[in-house]
């Protein structure tokens, strides 16, 4: 693990989330203007949403559930236990259900994609659960200034059109101390895991992917996303320029994958 250096609270009403769903049930955006890089991964899910499920477990051989299950450990620990938690960038739901299924937690998840068909794939993991479903995009959150308890994001962070502003849109809807959890993918920094872990990733994957999926460029898409996006240290860094502190990250799985918990300043 390796650390960065390092009130009141608004109580959530319906304001804070006008746009939010009855549990189970997600709202198609409005007045969504995203730049070319969104509306194309907007296209890209949205195809890949009817399979995307199976291909997480096969692809990861299940390593993914662990990895959630650490996220959500590391934000219960951080977080009170009968908050709002944002899950941004919900894809199929499956961050949310591991929260909102644990009995230490008796909050509320509000979970927001920005991709209708992937939410709407989800929604059966969260029924009868405490999960309100919005579909809204990561860098325009429909709530209010400090309106969550604590928000995580679990591969979602890569996607965003602009990392900056989506993290500086995370601060400001978190209460001031409220803990911020990203499970994102990186790249194994030692051999041979590095080398295994490339191969592995550049060819094996995309090919399956195609195949499963019927998808021409998702998981080709997936590699390349990764291999480009910041490291943890640095992005560490972006998280204190956006107002975070205390910000902490561990590698797990060899370094396949990094949890990072931070604070909101």
């Amino acid at each position: 693990m390796s650390k960065a250096s390092p009130d009141s609270r608004p109580a959530p009403g319906e304001a804070d989330v006008e746009r939010m769903a009855r549990p189970g049930r997600p709202v198609r955006p409005a007045g969504m203007e995203p730049d070319e890089k969104a509306k194309a991964v907007q296209r890209m899910f949205s195809g890949v949403a009817p399979r995307y499920d199976l291909l997480n477990h096969l692809l990861s051989l299940n390593v993914d559930r662990s990895w959630r299950r650490r996220a959500v450990d590391r934000l219960l620990s951080r977080c009170r236990n009968d908050g709002v938690i944002l899950d941004s960038c919900a894809g199929t739901l499956d961050l949310a259900a591991e929260l909102a299924a644990r009995s230490a937690f008796g909050g509320r998840v509000v979970a927001c994609d920005f991709t209708f068909p992937m939410l709407d794939r989800g929604r059966s993991k969260v029924r009868e659960r405490p999960v309100d479903i919005v579909c809204a995009d990561a860098l325009r959150l429909p709530m209010g200034d400090g309106a969550v308890d604590g928000a995580m994001v679990a591969f979602g962070v890569r996607n965003l059109a602009n990392l900056d502003n989506g993290l500086l849109e995370l601060a400001r809807v978190l209460r001031r101390d409220a803990p911020l959890v990203i499970l994102e993918f990186t790249t194994p920094a030692r051999q041979p895991l590095r080398g295994m872990y490339l191969l592995y990733f550049r060819r094996i994957l995309p090919w399956i992917g195609r195949v499963v999926s019927g998808h021409g460029s998702a998981y080709s898409y997936l590699p390349d996303s990764v291999l480009v996006f910041p490291p943890p240290a640095q992005l560490a860094r972006h998280l204190e320029q956006a107002g975070f502190q205390r910000v902490e990250w561990t590698l797990i799985s060899g370094g396949i994958a990094a949890i990072h918990v931070a604070s909101r300043a």
